[in-house]
């Protein structure tokens, strides 16, 4: 399953366990995405056997997460984290990697650009390897998009 459909079904899966009245307009929002996207989802779960719905009102539906859901909400999670682990590890790595080309440059300083938690773990990384994190435009710089941790040797113009 990819990455953003798990995550989807492990929060619904979050979200109906909390509070079965929840409706789909809210999930939507929480998810954010449309209301289409979080019926195909609920759609999918209730024909694995993983939600069951019910009529609460006339109107009003109420999804009831069963032990498999519950099961299955436990192993999304445990992946979730287990790729969160990971990344966590590579950027790490990749970063301690860039911080050893800075250091056989003769550098001991770095800037750090862009933002999020990769740029949190990098510059964590960089704190705990003795490498002062600096905005000076002369000194190396980690270039952070996304997930991708660039070096930049040279200094800005």
């Amino acid at each position: 399953m990819e990455t953003t459909e798990t995550a989807r079904e492990l929060t619904l899966l979050e979200e109906i366990e909390s509070d079965p009245n929840v409706n789909q307009s809210t999930l939507a929002t929480q998810l954010g995405v449309a209301v289409g996207t979080v019926n195909w989802h609920l759609k999918r779960l209730i024909e694995k056997g993983y939600v069951k719905v019910s009529r609460a009102e006339r109107k009003k539906l109420r999804y009831i997460i069963t032990p498999e859901g519950i099961a299955l909400r436990a192993r999304l999670a445990v992946d979730y984290l287990e790729r969160s682990f990971d990344l966590y590890r590579k950027t790490r790595q990749r970063v301690k990697g860039h911080v050893a080309a800075i250091r056989r440059a003769g550098g001991d300083r770095v800037r750090i650009l862009g933002g999020g938690d990769v740029a949190d773990i990098a510059r964590l990384t960089c704190l705990e390897q003795g490498m002062t994190v600096v905005q000076d435009k002369d000194a190396p710089a980690l270039d952070i998009k996304g997930w991708k941790v660039t070096l930049r040797m040279e200094a800005d113009e």
